[in-house]
């Protein structure tokens, strides 16, 4: 039997947590978790991270729609970055982009590879 690596959370007590899609191997987002987060999520089987700009828990989904269930949650070598397999329902991106990346270097420049598929007012209620 294998013991689980610590989580190794920094100096203000958060994690890098990468969200993929766990069918597709789609890096959709990149986001922060707390210990409380991390137990939260690991309880339900529903994603939650650590709003940094909120300084609250963040359920992905709560104000979108845009939930993430979570299927596998894997500590890298160093506890220093979790890897979060989600089933993503929806787009991950606040920018109504199913993935955060969709910027990409083309000769030097900096090209959009990927539209919006739903609008900021669709996902959050305004207008």
């Amino acid at each position: 039997m294998t013991t689980l690596p610590t989580i190794q959370y920094d100096a203000q007590g958060l994690v890098p947590a990468i969200a993929q899609q766990h069918d597709t191997g789609e890096v959709l987002m990149v986001a922060w978790m707390n210990a409380d987060a991390v137990a939260e999520t690991l309880a339900t089987g529903r994603v939650c991270y650590w709003s940094r700009s909120r300084q609250a828990l963040w359920r992905k989904g709560e104000t979108s729609g845009q939930t993430q269930k979570l299927i596998d949650f894997r500590i890298d070598c160093d506890g220093d970055t979790l890897l979060l397999l989600v089933d993503q329902e929806g787009v991950a991106c606040h920018t109504g982009r199913r993935s955060c990346f969709y910027t990409a270097l083309r000769d030097g420049v900096a090209v959009e590879i990927a539209r919006p598929l739903k609008s900021e007012d669709e996902l959050y209620g305004r207008g």
